[in-house]
């Protein structure tokens, strides 16, 4: 192993934060617990689960966009929001808030929630005023323009911009009654707000006090990046020839008053709290722009989504729906970069495989066949439980829960970006019976609805989600009668064989335990070439802890330790009684998916 060049550590490794350690635990609350019956899991469902997360080891629940704070349509399953100070009946009420947040508490729990704020329902009473009349006092909350005209006179949407849900569309509608378009980037149901207004900037701000007074302990703020536009809202370059409509993100994401809007909710509001901020950011790659953001000294927000991981099976354009190869010296260039980004430049990650909008991280980046998915959903949390950063953890991950069945058909898919792919493929192959069994193999490995699924508690019909009588509001996996909590909480056959559910429990317990390396300590690659091998130590001025990780169906014979010595195996996602049997320097043998943590001398 070649020497490594020394290089910067930053101060912030060694200022240590409550949110930095946590564990976050996202929720998806329609599709977590049912307790009335009707499909979809509700507020007391959460609650009914407080001691199965607390026990797991989690310290602050994440409720997703769709979850029962908030009043909404549900086009975009609430991503379109009617109303942010009130929740939907069918998930409870204000009190039931009210209630989970004291539960949590009692606890040591924290409450993050879903900041949706680039856009709301156009069922939102500020959109329903802005749309009435062209005079409106609302009517530049958001964003309106006139059509343009083709030379043959038939109207036009104001600019190229495609839709980013349904990239065929124009990401304007045309509202008939005050004959404007108005810029909608997800779905016409989500026309964006606007925010070179102030009125609506003292409005956001307005949210953010209303939950935090509650006792929210933070947010997630969905789609941060698409606050500041152009505002010339200039043609976007042809790069997808066969579409009218252009992906136009150079123009809508990480826009010119972009830092300066996150910077107003930190000193207007967060700052006066003690919270812990996340931002999904999107369409961002710039290392200087994510440090502006993340940086000790940003003043902004404490760390973003970097999407480079979970973007890795797309083709290089940044095509969602691809299925483009990998290996892991793929995975472990980007992480690298990461690490070593955080650590050089006073700034923090976020960890995370799975979450929403993502498949299943067991399907996507192992085997999730009968004999090897609990190796490689171990597997993965060695590698997520060892990086430094804040860790989320997605409901089943924790399982080893997986994508659905390559069975079921379209009608299966609730989600309106599966729904439009399906739809754009029948319209453009019509009568290609191939072109069709791909847009069926694109849904059945990438689509969003793989993660949305219903939690699988155990082998009761519909996996204990929700009543027998009940129909849930989606389909539950095929194999939740093997996969389920209730399985991996019973008694193990043998204390050296780890349920997914336990192994998840020990590899945070550890992370806790040792978070003077796991958390704040460096990061170095360890054989940084090796196609099948990903290995990596941390480290601080005491002790160093080394991370192989074989990310292959293959048995390999790895030379890549070069003079690290281990002095214990401590962790590992076989039989851990084999431990003892494993070499400690020289050539080490991988089993297909083993993953091993070591103490070095």
């Amino acid at each position: 192993m070649s020497a490594q060049p020394l290089r910067r550590v930053s101060s912030g490794l060694k200022k240590h934060r409550w949110w930095k350690e946590c564990v976050v635990y996202q929720i998806y609350p329609a599709s977590f617990l049912d307790t009335n019956g009707d499909g979809w899991g509700d507020i007391p469902g959460i609650m009914k689960k407080l001691d199965y997360l607390k026990d797991l080891g989690v310290d602050v629940i994440w409720l997703s966009p769709n979850e029962p704070v908030y009043k909404s349509p549900k086009v975009d399953m609430g991503y379109d929001i009617s109303d942010y100070e009130d929740i939907d009946p069918m998930y409870g009420t204000l009190a039931d808030v009210d209630h989970l947040i004291k539960e949590m508490k009692s606890r040591g729990m924290k409450l993050m929630m879903d900041l949706v704020v680039n856009h709301t329902s156009d069922q939102h009473a500020w959109f329903l005023e802005s749309r009435s009349s062209i005079t409106s006092p609302k009517r530049d909350w958001y964003i309106w323009k006139k059509p343009k005209f083709d030379a043959d006179g038939n109207r036009q949407p104001p600019n190229n911009w495609a839709q980013i849900l349904g990239e065929a569309n124009s990401a304007w509608t045309w509202d008939e009654t005050t004959q404007e378009y108005y810029l909608s980037l997800f779905t016409p149901g989500q026309p964006d707000l606007n925010w070179e207004n102030p009125a609506v900037r003292s409005a956001v701000h307005d949210i953010l006090r209303f939950w935090l007074d509650r006792g929210a302990s933070g947010f997630r703020m969905d789609v941060i990046n698409l606050i500041s536009k152009v505002q010339t809202f200039p043609d976007a370059d042809i790069t997808v020839p066969s579409h009218t409509y252009q992906p136009a993100d150079k123009y809508f994401a990480n826009g010119p008053r972009m830092h300066e809007y996150l910077r107003g909710l930190r000193k207007e509001v967060l700052n006066k709290y003690d919270t812990i901020t996340v931002g999904e950011m999107p369409f961002v790659r710039d290392e200087d722009e994510i440090i502006r953001v993340v940086g000790t000294q940003s003043e902004s927000l404490h760390m973003i989504f970097a999407f480079d991981f979970v973007d890795i099976d797309n083709e290089p354009d940044n095509f969602k729906y691809s299925l483009y190869p990998f290996n892991a010296r793929d995975m472990k260039n980007i992480v690298n970069r990461l690490q070593r980004l955080m650590i050089e430049r006073d700034g923090w990650n976020s960890i995370f495989c799975e979450n929403h909008d993502q498949p299943r991280s067991v399907t996507r980046y192992c085997d999730d066949s009968d004999e090897w998915r609990e190796m490689g959903a171990k597997l993965l949390s060695m590698m997520e439980t060892t990086l430094s950063g804040t860790l989320y953890v997605y409901q089943g991950e924790e399982l080893g829960m997986r994508n659905v069945p390559p069975s079921w058909g379209p009608e299966e898919y609730k989600d309106i970006e599966s729904v439009n792919l399906f739809k754009k493929y029948k319209e453009m192959y019509p009568n290609d019976a191939s072109k069709m069994a791909e847009a069926r193999k694109l849904l059945q490995r990438k689509a969003r609805d793989n993660a949305r699924t219903p939690v699988q508690w155990d082998s009761s019909p519909h996996a204990g989600f929700t009543s027998p009588s009940a129909t849930p509001w989606m389909r539950v996996n095929d194999d939740y009668k093997t996969v389920n909590a209730a399985a991996q909480l019973a008694p193990s056959k043998s204390p050296n064989e780890l349920s997914v559910h336990a192994f998840w429990k020990k590899a945070l317990a550890n992370r806790k335990e040792y978070k003077s390396v796991l958390i704040y300590g460096d990061f170095q690659l360890v054989d940084e070439t090796h196609e099948l091998i990903f290995a990596y130590k941390r480290f601080n001025t005491k002790n160093t802890w080394v991370v192989v990780l074989n990310f292959s169906g293959e048995t390999v014979k790895w030379e890549g330790l070069g003079e690290l010595k281990v002095n214990k195996w401590v962790m590992g996602n076989y039989d851990e009684s084999s431990l003892g049997d494993k070499a400690k320097s020289g050539a080490l043998g991988l089993r297909p998916w083993e993953g091993l943590l070591g103490i070095c001398e």
